[in-house]
């Protein structure tokens, strides 16, 4: 039997020409914010639902961006959505699954994410943004 596959959505945070990264000290990682769908639970509304847990944030969902599929830490696969997102309000403070959230160029965000598949999302991010 195949392991179920995991189902996580997110959002890349624009404003002001930079996009939000965060670090999650449990992985020590830098990332994009994102996590889990609950039981019930939409991508998009869990998207939303993340970035708040995750950075304090309040946004509005554009564009959705390609997904990610990858296996995760356990070897199941997993799938991420993620939306280009706009923030309408809130103040980060940091919590239990993230210790620092840093505002950067797409170029320095790039940089600083540890993983490819966020490096790939940046530049469709920066694409969309681009052509409108």
């Amino acid at each position: 039997m195949f392991p179920r596959e995991v189902q996580a959505a997110g959002g890349v945070l624009v404003r002001d020409g930079l996009t939000a990264v965060v670090h999650r000290p449990y992985r020590d990682d830098w990332s994009l914010p994102k996590g889990k769908l609950d039981p019930g639970e939409t991508f998009l509304q869990a998207a939303l639902r993340e970035v708040v847990e995750e950075t304090g944030l309040r946004c509005t969902a554009g564009e959705e961006l390609p997904e990610v599929h990858y296996q995760d830490q356990k070897g199941r696969p997993k799938v991420v959505r993620y939306w280009l997102m706009t923030v309408d309000g809130g103040t980060f403070a940091a919590n239990d699954e993230v210790d620092e959230l840093r505002w950067l160029s797409f170029d320095d965000a790039a940089a600083l994410l540890t993983y490819e598949a966020d490096r790939q999302l940046l530049r469709a991010a920066q694409e969309l943004l681009a052509a409108a």
